[in-house]
């Protein structure tokens, strides 16, 4: 009952699930949640979770309240500190997602917090592969009003990222990440869409492909010819198998041969010795 009424109402639009909601409600802390993203970034509620299952290892007293970078740093610093001794398993890019107020990383670091701390798990699944873009949201609204390649750089890049990582060739390879998940998403408009885009055919979704001609069928007069379709030309030469067919008949001509050297035959004439006497 102290629960609900020192937190009367879930907060809206969270993205958390109910589990976690009310597991949030049992520990009363001492702000309530109302912006996930914005509430979990600094540390603060994150180290108060924990000081109610390690009291010995978490000193509230060391962690400020405040959106500082030197103030986030500091809080997270020591969380990540207590996480080495704990063997407590936090990836970098969770952290890293929470304090720069990525969409959906807040959520998910409760998510796995609540699995480290009371060993349950939660009916809902995440993605295998760590995305803190906006690409989600974009894919919900029309594509006349999703956002450009800069404007997607824009949404994605936050200025306490540059900040702390003020290295050039660090945030070039972000924002080539980034372009190339809103290329990936112009493409798949395109094949989703192809007439907002004017896109057309090539020329072999444009050619027809005409089934070969059916086999040759010999009349009883021995001429051949294809059978007609209304799909395949007909061909005037006819192919190379023909001379195989056992239906073919072929007309014997009898040569009469001529004798050798002109001379008639003996049998015939008489021999020559009796022509001369």
């Amino acid at each position: 009952m102290s629960c609900s009424s020192s937190y009367p109402q879930p907060p809206r639009r969270t993205g958390l699930p109910r589990e976690v909601l009310r597991w949030l409600q049992s520990l009363d802390l001492t702000f309530p949640v109302k912006n996930v993203r914005r509430d979990f970034s600094n540390g603060l509620l994150i180290a108060e979770i924990f000081f109610w299952y390690f009291q010995d290892d978490i000193q509230m007293h060391s962690y400020e309240n405040g959106n500082s970078i030197e103030n986030k740093l500091s809080n997270w610093s020591q969380l990540e500190r207590f996480f080495s001794k704990r063997n407590v398993n936090i990836s970098r890019e969770l952290i890293d997602g929470t304090i720069h107020c990525k969409p959906g990383a807040a959520e998910m670091l409760l998510q796995t917090i609540y699995v480290i701390l009371t060993n349950r798990r939660i009916k809902t699944t995440h993605q295998e592969e760590i995305d803190f873009t906006d690409r989600p949201y974009q894919e919900t609204l029309p594509m006349v009003a999703r956002s450009t390649a800069s404007k997607a750089v824009k949404n994605n890049i936050t200025l306490s990222e540059m900040l702390i990582e003020p290295d050039v060739v660090v945030n070039k390879q972000k924002i080539k990440n980034i372009v190339k998940i809103h290329l990936q998403q112009r493409k798949q408009e395109r094949v989703e869409d192809p007439k907002r885009f004017n896109v057309k055919p090539t020329l072999g979704e444009l050619a027809v492909r005409h089934p070969p001609p059916k086999p040759v069928i010999a009349d009883d007069d021995n001429s051949f010819h294809y059978k007609k379709s209304s799909t395949a030309p007909l061909s005037k030469s006819l192919p190379t198998d023909i001379r195989s067919k056992t239906s073919v008949v072929f007309k014997e001509i009898h040569v009469k041969q001529a004798e050798r050297n002109g001379l008639p035959s003996s049998n015939q004439h008489g021999s020559p010795a009796s022509s001369l006497n």
